[in-house]
């Protein structure tokens, strides 16, 4: 295949890598000949591809598992291709209807503009900001108009609009469907055409609105973009999608020493899909690694590594390395130095209401369960006592092993 010919255009040793780099940890490509022939007569020509991430910034922050398409697009820009970092500013004023069973409302255009600015902010972290192109929907689709609104709306069926699976199961249960979601796949299929896009990204969710960017570029007689799409990424409990809603998350704005910690918290099985998703370490490095501890190098080993990796792209090298000594210094009986300081009154209090007026744990029964279980200590002392009345004065409180509170009482 070295030598192969792809559209008069040779598929060298170098474009097979390229296409290695990008099936790595994806879902799917589709279609793959014709990426690889993108690819190869890009190396031929010198034209780097056009490479789509469209982002609506529904939300103010995100969170690593939000990353592994942002990971994806790095990886591609390293290759020298450019990568277009596409903000739905008009598109969030529909409300993507993507794998949910009702009509979500749409944002405020305030709302749009704030998100959007964090998302760019902490996006930045991953992608190289110098070489992203930056642009916004709104620049095609408001000019766009109603009459030209209405002609792409002429290019798709609502027959086909209908086989769209949560269009269809919201059908079949009766749940109402606004003619306005119909809009929101043919707009994220326009910027395709607006952008000239060779590849677009999204998340396995996405896989309708990629493919609709595919045909409205047919229709509108440019070369079709191929699809690439990335797996959700299992949060800490390694069983469900990482979500805030399951609180099995790390946030990339959290602070590196609870990241660091929270990386260290994931099973020896997990670390290894992470690696191939969150790391920038090439899969020969990751594969020779495994080799090292399936051999009987210790896989916390593995993980610290990880866990510095990706603690100092959200922070600094520097911080990654504090985060860990910060660890070390913990699991040896030690208080961390950045504890957060709580003032209460009160005195004398129940160490199970002091719990949880500092945030230590979410109630008092669950207060009594930790200390049933051995997990809280003031002071370095074990508290066995769920009864237990602490004076006036000021106390390390200790839940589990990274939680620590310095609690003065009044």
């Amino acid at each position: 295949m070295n030598q192969a010919q792809v559209t008069n255009f040779p598929v060298t040793d170098q474009t097979l890598n390229a296409m290695e780099v990008t099936l790595r940890g994806c879902e799917e490509l589709i279609p793959k000949d014709d990426w690889l022939k993108k690819l190869a007569k890009s190396e031929a020509t010198g034209v780097p591809l056009r490479i789509k991430l469209g982002l609506d910034p529904t939300a103010p922050d995100i969170h690593i598992g939000h990353t592994v398409v942002l990971n994806k697009m790095r990886q591609l820009q390293d290759l020298g291709h450019q990568v277009i970092f596409l903000i739905g500013d008009f598109t969030s004023l529909i409300g993507d209807p993507s794998g949910r069973n009702s009509t979500r409302p749409p944002l405020t255009s305030e709302q749009i503009k704030l998100n959007a600015e964090t998302y760019y902010r902490q996006a930045s972290l991953v992608l190289d900001p110098a070489k992203t192109e930056i642009r916004y929907n709104s620049e095609w689709s408001l000019p766009l108009g109603s009459m030209g609104m209405i002609q792409l709306a002429a290019k798709y069926t609502v027959a086909r609009m209908m086989e769209r699976n949560d269009f269809h199961e919201r059908f079949k249960a009766g749940t109402p469907i606004s003619v306005h979601e119909f809009l929101y796949p043919l707009m994220q299929g326009y910027d395709s055409v607006a952008l000239q896009s060779d590849l677009e990204l999204g998340g396995t969710d996405q896989k309708f609105n990629l493919l609709m960017g595919r045909h409205l570029q047919a229709e509108h007689g440019q070369e079709p973009q191929c699809i690439l799409t990335m797996p959700l990424l299992e949060g800490l409990d390694g069983v469900d999608k990482m979500s805030k809603s399951k609180n099995n998350y790390i946030g990339i704005a959290e602070g590196p020493n609870t990241m660091f910690a929270k990386v260290l918290s994931i099973s020896d099985t997990l670390m290894w899909r992470w690696y191939t998703l969150l790391s920038f370490k090439s899969m020969a490095e990751i594969a020779a690694l495994k080799k090292e501890v399936e051999a009987g190098r210790n896989p916390k080993d593995a993980k610290v590594m990880l866990a510095k990796e990706i603690t100092a792209r959200f922070h600094s090298a520097a911080a990654a390395d504090a985060a860990e000594q910060d660890f070390i210094h913990r699991s040896q009986g030690g208080v961390p130095d950045d504890i957060p300081e709580v003032s209460l009154s009160g005195a004398p209090l129940g160490i199970g209401a002091l719990l949880k007026s500092a945030g230590l744990a979410p109630s008092t029964t669950e207060a009594g369960r930790l200390i049933d279980g051995g997990g809280v200590r003031v002071d370095a002392s074990v508290v066995s006592d769920k009864g237990l009345k602490l004076p006036a004065g000021t106390y390390v409180v200790q839940v589990g092993k990274r939680k620590f509170a310095k609690v003065t009482l009044s």
